[in-house]
Formats: C-alpha cells, structure tokens, sequence
C-alpha cells in the first residue's frame, strides 16, 4: 500500500503545495481544513499525479472533529505514516494591552490546541499500527525565535511549537515516531502579498522585504517526509535569503 500522509491546511499556501508534492511521489494524503471547496480544489489539482487524495474537512481547533479524521484514515488505510501539522492562523498586529482576548484565543486554538490535537491522534495511531512508528512534522515559524512586532499571539504559540516538537520527539523515541519542525520565513503565498509591499519594521518603519519562491519550502519538506525512520531532522529554517531576520532589529 502506498503511504499515508494527513496535511492541514491543505486547501491553499504551504499546505496545498507539500500535499500535492507528497500525491506527486504516490502518498494517498489526507486533506484536512476548515474549507472543503479548498480542500476540493486541491484534489483538482493533483488530478493525474500518482497518488490518492482524501477530502477531510475540518477544523483543527476542534478535537471531536479531529478525531474523526482520524476514524476515517483508520478505517480506510489503517495506518499513518506522516503528519504535517500545518493549518495556522494571523490575527490583526496589535501590541498586548490593544489585543482581543478573542484573538488570543482563536492563536491558541488554532496554532497551538489544534496542533496538539492532530499530534495526540497521530501519536496513537502511529503507536498501535504495525509496523509501528511514521513521522510528524510541525510547521514553526521563524516568529517563533526573532517576533515581528505586534504579533504576540502568533509569536507565544508558535514558540510552544517548538516546546510540542521537542517533547513529541522526546517521547517518540520508543515507538519508532520520529517529530520535527519546519520554521519558514517569507514565503510568496496570498498571506504574505503584504510583506512585499511594506510591512512594519522592529526600528518603527515599513519598509518591503524580499520573498523566496514556495518550491523552497516544498523541496525542504520533502527532504524530512522522504527520511528514512531511523533519521529525524529536528529543527530546520528555511527562509528568503534577503530578508531581514539574522539581526533583525
């Protein structure tokens, strides 16, 4: 049987284009978010390439939804062999005192409960299938060590990510689970249209920063999914050479 691989967020972004990589290379993949026109059009898309796609709509923030998805991959292929816990949220830039406790709440179950959700579920059934053991792979964000101003909410949970990663890794040591993060800086997609325009600076200006084309991301994602088990790369950044992150400030 081919692998199985489950992606959130799979319906545009970073998400849309690791997924349709992995059907690309024959994976039956799972395409789970909140859109199912999205998720549909993402299976369009991938119409003609070797592998299979699943329409799973749902909404990561909410675990009984999760946890049907992962019913249904149980009773259609009985096991998992990759996660790529990728569905994240924005919300408005604002500093502590002028965010919305609405939108804390929304970064954190989103970002952070949702992605836990997806890992616990996968964690489980990656324990019990045999052969036992496959692969997670969070998406982080370079946020997550160097934040933009007013970006608190994204900055705290994708910060946890990285705790989640390390702790997931930690414990999948015994069942041949092997958990790592993609930190991504700056890659062209409709969510960061902005940046190239102007966006705000750490000094208090806006000025454009440069973008780096979505293969990169796709070609970095692909080199953890193809590693074998007994391999994990547990932290990696990949990011547009131009902008301002090393020294930022």
């Amino acid at each position: 049987m081919n692998p199985v691989a489950m992606v959130t967020g799979a319906g545009s972004g970073i998400g849309k284009a690791c997924a349709l990589a992995l059907l690309a290379e024959g994976w039956q993949v799972f395409l789970v978010g909140r859109r199912e026109d999205a998720l549909r059009a993402t299976a369009r898309s991938g119409e003609g390439l070797k592998g299979m796609a699943h329409i799973a709509p749902a909404d990561v923030s909410n675990e009984t939804e999760v946890a049907h998805v992962f019913a249904a991959i149980r009773e259609r292929c009985g096991r998992l062999d990759l996660l790529f816990n990728n569905a994240g949220i924005f919300t408005p830039t604002r500093t502590p005192d002028e965010m919305a406790l609405e939108d804390w709440r929304r970064s954190v179950d989103v970002n952070l409960n949702g992605a836990f959700y997806c890992l616990s579920h996968a964690f489980r059934l990656m324990r019990e299938q045999s052969p036992q053991g496959g692969r997670i792979i969070n998406n982080g964000s370079i946020s997550a060590h160097t934040p933009r101003p007013g970006s608190i909410g994204y900055t705290a949970t994708k910060h946890a990510i990285t705790g989640l990663t390390k702790a997931a890794a930690l414990d999948g040591r015994a069942f041949d689970i092997a958990v790592g993060q993609i930190d991504i800086g700056n890659v062209a997609s409709d969510m960061t249209e902005k940046m190239a325009d102007g966006i705000l600076q750490a000094d208090g200006s806006v000025r454009p920063e440069a973008r780096m084309d979505m293969d990169a991301v796709v070609q970095t994602f692909m080199t953890m999914a193809r590693l074998p088990l007994s391999a994990n790369v547990l932290f990696t950044t990949v990011m547009a050479t131009k902008m301002p992150f090393v020294g930022r400030g």
